[in-house]
């Protein structure tokens, strides 16, 4: 191990030689293992091409003998020998050649034979007849010996004698055999013990090329090393060339020439350890945490206590746009500035901005002061120090949050290296700080929608139910009465047909504030959907109550909106109220019976209030129970019907999802829709078997039908607490054979599990079996972010009251893009409710929501079949 060290920047190069290996070691094995290999290889070429010239040689030899053969076999046929003259020249021919490797063997033909009769020849193979019968001559190679089938074709002097052939016809043939095994085991010893010997003169010469050569390069190395060895400061980087001539090798130059312009760049680059170390431990407090984003002023502050540790920073500004024309502009002093400084400053700034964003329209500028230390002494800066110590960073057009610049006033300016580190920090603090302040903006408009109605500003259904929950449970410990009074206005979607949806807000938002104004704080109000209002009177008796709601009453008449010189939009209600716990001992029973009265006020001509009196509290409870029965009966004899309402692709508007909603045969005509009775089998222990069977009907329905797209099935809260709640619809999807990853399961946040570690084991088990899952009514109550962050969620069904007001409201636009973003940056999908008509439609797709569901869309129907064929 070796250490480098420097005055500024203390490292430790370590070199593990067990992973390393050294030049000469390395060319001594790979010369060793060449020659070795090169050794192998010129003895498989010698000893082939050797072989081949063995095997020629004796082809050759072969040839020869046959023809020789054949011609001393003429010469003495032509002498006028007689036969057995001729058969004792062949066996002695034979006989010659048997103590030789060379075998001599004659047969006779076809044509001889019936001419001079049989004469004593060896047993013929197929290739002996194959010669002898088409005359053409053979040579076969084997792996020991090689064979030469000479044919014996007549002559024109031969028909002399055998006067039976004609001229070219085979007489007869001769082979000739050459044994070639001790040949070639003679040769290959020869040449093997040959190659040996001269085996070592090559390795021996490459260990002395190879010693050579390291040697040089071992001294070239240690001199380049010392060079670099000599560095101990970055003071040194240039002093690191000397004579490069030393290095022996044009390649050991070159890379001495690297580490040269190396050294240099290091040079230019390298800063004070102390400036580096202040840049990470600032960038470590970049981190954005929810401390941050509650006070990100104080952390602003905090970030100049620990620049001005380093280097000093007086001020530090920051320009957000708000709106069109409108500015924020945030000032932060280390120390409290005299009046003068203060002044000169802001005009410093103003003229800064001016200068370089000629392009942005200051209308309205809103300034704010942060001071540090309000104690320090007061900070005085004459007009040339604040004008060209001020830094700013400042972009085109405004990024995250807002923000369109940032900048410091700082002594350190005329220091390029610690401007460089500034410069940094400025890049960085300028999107941190927007950061900070766009999560900060979201957060609080997130926390106010979500107890806010974004048109009118009341309370929104989810917080209604909220308080008069607990207004109930303080009225029961306390033992007073609750007032409950529910409007709902008349003939209102006439105004939104006929004047547009524009005025219909108008006159919404401004019978809200009317309606404020009436009550003051001695009732809490909020917009229950659409033109329905509720209002909670705490500690209120039924003629109490009534006093009220007639007012509210009045105040309604009384309100108008001025649409031209002709016309004026007026409202009337229709009012419901109850009491607690005189009508009811809970917040559901309480609302249905408020609701059925504001009904029953609508239907006795609108405009009126329906006060509850014995008569109407015994059909009222009549009708309770007669629903009750009648989801009893339905549940027990499993006449519960799924209806499927299509969720399509946002862009194209295929569909991709139904969602199955529970129904009850009500008449012949009409159908129960699962609001009117969910809150029964709720109340009476059987909502869990209510799930089952519309989820066994459903999945029938889409076996039957072939559809493969994703189910939507609604959970309610009181299923999930059942013990076999989960392995019972694991049973159904299994029984009807569909695709656990095409079931998404919905739990709606208006109906919250208040045990959340019950309901988070409940969506893990869910999540493990495969099934996918849904928030529906997103943005309706601020626990959406909590399931959001701490369940696996797949899709974010978004509140439909934001859908379906977004093309009128720009809150609601805002509150729907700014969920869509969280979405597509948690890669969730998302799907829009309430999509009633094309321009929300359109707009739900330029939002980037990637589906849609709604009247618009299609209404839900109890056959699958005929949504599918309406898509």
């Amino acid at each position: 191990m070796k250490a480098y060290k420097n005055n500024h920047l203390h490292s430790v190069v370590i070199v593990d030689k067990r992973s390393a290996t050294s030049i000469r070691s390395f060319l001594l094995q790979r010369t060793f293992f060449f020659s070795a290999l090169g050794f192998l290889v010129l003895v498989l070429v010698t000893h082939f091409a050797f072989t081949n010239s063995v095997e020629k040689n004796a082809s050759m030899i072969a040839e020869r003998v046959a023809k020789q053969t054949f011609n001393s076999m003429y010469l003495v046929m032509s002498q006028g020998w007689n036969r057995q003259q001729l058969e004792t020249f062949i066996k002695q021919l034979e006989k010659d050649n048997q103590s030789s490797d060379l075998s001599v063997r004659i047969f006779r033909g076809a044509l001889v034979t019936e001419k001079f009769g049989e004469m004593e020849s060896p047993a013929m193979s197929d290739i002996h007849r194959e010669v002898l019968d088409t005359g053409v001559s053979q040579l076969v190679s084997r792996k020991d010996s090689i064979s030469y089938f000479y044919a014996l074709n007549a002559k024109e002097v031969c028909t002399n004698c055998h006067t039976n052939v004609e001229d070219g016809r085979p007489l007869g043939m001769i082979e000739v055999t050459q044994e070639l095994d001790r040949s070639l085991l003679n040769a290959n010893r020869e040449l093997i013990l040959t190659l040996l010997f001269v085996s070592p003169l090559p390795l021996l010469l490459a260990f002395l090329a190879t010693r050579q050569i390291s040697f040089r390069i071992d001294n070239s190395i240690e001199y380049l090393a010392k060079r670099i060895d000599s560095i101990e400061s970055i003071a040194d980087l240039p002093l690191i060339e000397q004579d490069k001539s030393k290095l022996g090798f044009k390649e050991l130059q070159k890379i001495f020439d690297q580490v040269k312009v190396l050294s240099l760049k290091l040079n230019d680059i390298a800063v004070d350890k102390d400036l580096l170390e202040f840049e990470i431990r600032l960038l470590e407090k970049f981190v954005i945490t929810s401390e941050v984003v509650r006070d990100w002023r104080e952390h602003v502050n905090n970030l100049m206590v620990d620049i001005n540790r380093v280097m000093s920073v007086y001020t530090m500004f920051s320009v957000f746009k708000v709106e069109d024309e409108v500015f924020d502009l945030e000032i932060f002093w280390l120390q409290p500035p005299t009046d003068n400084t203060r002044k000169l400053m802001e005009q410093a700034i103003f003229k800064r901005l001016e200068t370089e964003k000629g392009n942005i329209a200051f209308g309205d500028l809103n300034l704010n002061h942060n001071i540090v230390d309000d104690y320090a002494e007061p900070l005085d800066l004459d007009q040339k120090a604040v004008e060209l110590q001020t830094k700013s960073l400042l972009v085109d057009t405004p990024k995250i949050g807002g923000i369109v610049g940032i900048g410091v006033h700082s002594q350190t300016i005329q220091d390029s290296t610690k401007l460089l580190v500034l410069e940094s920090i400025l890049s960085t603090l300028l999107n941190v700080v927007g950061s900070v302040r766009a999560i900060y903006k979201y957060t609080k408009d997130l926390e106010y929608y979500a107890t806010r109605d974004p048109l009118t500003n009341l309370y929104n259904q989810r917080m209604f139910w909220e308080l008069l929950d607990y207004e109930l449970d303080r009225a029961e410990r306390h033992k007073y009465q609750v007032a409950l009074l529910l409007l709902d206005l008349d003939n209102f979607k006439a105004i939104n047909d006929g004047y547009g949806h524009s005025w219909g807000d108008k006159l919404l938002a401004g019978f809200s504030e009317k309606l404020q104004e009436t009550l003051g704080n001695e009732a809490m109000v909020a917009r229950y959907g659409g033109d329905e209002f509720v209002i909670v009177l705490p500690e209120s008796s039924a003629e109490q109550a009534s006093l009220v709601a007639e007012k509210v009453m009045n105040a309604i008449r009384n309100h108008k909106l001025v649409y031209d010189t002709k016309t004026e939009l007026k409202l009337t209600a229709s009012l419901g109220m109850g009491i607690y716990p005189d009508h009811a001992t809970n917040k559901k029973d309480l609302f249905m019976f408020v609701d059925n009265l504001m009904y029953r006020a609508k239907h006795s001509g609108k405009d009126q209030i329906a006060l509850p009196d014995e008569n109407e509290l015994v059909d009222y409870f009549k009708e309770m129970s007669d629903k009750t029965i009648l989801v009893t009966n339905a549940i027990e004899r499993k006449e519960l019907i799924p209806a499927f309402q299509p969720i399509v692709d946002a862009s194209s508007g295929e569909i991709r999802a139904v969602e199955v909603l529970s129904r009850i045969q009500q008449t012949n005509d009409t159908l129960m829709s699962a609001g009117e009775f969910i809150e029964i089998a709720e109340s009476i222990g059987k909502v869990h078997l209510l799930d089952y069977i519309v989820m066994e009907k459903a999945f029938i329905q889409v076996k039957e039908t072939g559809y493969d797209g994703l189910v939507f099935i609604n959970l309610s809260p009181r299923s999930i607490v059942i013990g076999e709640f989960m392995s019972t619809i694991t049973q159904i999807v299994a029984d009807q054979g569909i695709d656990k990853q095409k079931v998404v399961f919905e739990i709606t946040e208006r109906d919250t599990v208040k045990n959340i570690s019950l309901l988070e084991r409940f969506v893990m088990e869910l999540k493990n079996q495969g099934f996918k899952l849904a928030i529906d009514d997103f943005g309706s109550g601020f626990s959406s972010f909590h399931y959001l962050k701490h369940l696996p969620i797949d899709f974010v069904k978004i509140e439909g009251e934001f859908i379906a007001n977004m093309a009128n409201d720009s809150r609601d636009m805002a509150f729907v893009n700014s969920i869509a973003r969280l979405s597509q940056e948690l890669n969730v999908e998302t799907v829009a409710e309430f999509v009633e008509n094309q321009e929300v439609l359109e707009l739900v797709a330029e939002a980037g929501i990637t589906h849609a569901q709604g009247y618009h869309i299609g209404r839900p129907i109890p056959d699958l079949s005929k949504v599918l064929q309406k898509h």
